[in-house]
């Protein structure tokens, strides 16, 4: 039996996720055009700034973003390469316990302040918690992270119009196409000081609605992969068990198969 890892859920080959940082008064205009067009973000928080001039309040929070994702971003927003490590734990887990009691869950992401980080910085923050860790170095690529402990998105989104294009595009035959991923990241604050937001309203509207594309936040791409690579298949590959919570889809002979969360199914009936 052929099989291929290679489906989001729904079957499809595609999936689209925004990232954006620091949690500027921004934010509100960016949600609501995202809610608009049934589109998913993750945004990363410093939960020091709360209430500071220019980044949203305390207690507007978790309405703000309900249906999105929060994650961390640090408490104050320092370099973590720079500070002790007693510290850089602080700053972590101080940020996940201030903005779990917003959001009402386990904050399991993050994005590193200023995009800075070193091996021995990304290990620490694998062991607090933290399942996936924003970079900012940008790839051009569709492809889902090798390591989410330093996952680098596509693009920018001030290149997310070409990327975006070339990523409705891709139309590969079911039996070579790859799990294709854009990620776009960016600061909602950029958007007022380029003067630009009718960008971001024509990508959405351009990319939204679409039935080949897994609209997701971050974290609920890192919980897929996961559970996509927990599969437990036969030695002949006829049957496949499911321990995860939730669905997942393979291609099986050049068919798309769903195997419900905690299901054993036989793929050949």
């Amino acid at each position: 039996m052929n099989l291929v890892l290679n489906l989001f859920p729904g079957g499809r080959h595609k999936a689209l996720t925004f990232s954006y940082d620091d949690g500027r008064t921004q934010d509100r205009r960016l949600v609501e055009i995202f809610n608009r067009h049934g589109l998913k973000a993750t945004f990363h928080l410093n939960s020091g700034k709360f209430d500071e001039p220019g980044y949203v309040k305390y207690e507007e929070v978790s309405a703000l973003y309900a249906g999105h994702e929060v994650s961390a971003h640090t408490v104050n927003h320092p370099f973590l390469e720079r500070i002790p490590r007693e510290r850089l734990i602080m700053e972590v887990m101080d940020d996940r316990g201030a903005l779990e009691e917003l959001a009402g869950y386990p904050v399991r992401g993050m994005s590193y302040p200023y995009g800075a980080y070193t091996e021995e910085v990304a290990e620490a923050i694998g062991s607090l918690g933290i399942r996936y860790c924003r970079t900012v170095r940008s790839t051009g690529e569709f492809a889902v992270p090798r390591r989410p402990l330093t996952w680098h998105p596509t693009c920018h989104h001030k290149q997310m119009r070409e990327y975006g294009q070339k990523f409705l595009e891709l139309d590969p035959p079911a039996h070579y196409a790859n799990l294709a991923l854009l990620y776009v990241w960016g600061h909602s604050y950029e958007f007022d000081n380029d003067d630009n937001w009718q960008e971001i309203e024509e990508f959405c509207a351009g990319i939204s609605g679409r039935e080949d594309i897994w609209y997701a936040t971050n974290i609920e791409i890192a919980d897929y992969l996961d559970a996509l690579q927990r599969l437990e298949f036969s030695v002949s590959g006829a049957m496949v068990r499911n321990p995860s919570a939730v669905s997942v889809w393979v291609t099986a002979d050049g068919q798309a198969i769903e195997i419900g969360a905690g299901e054993t199914k036989r793929l050949d009936a």
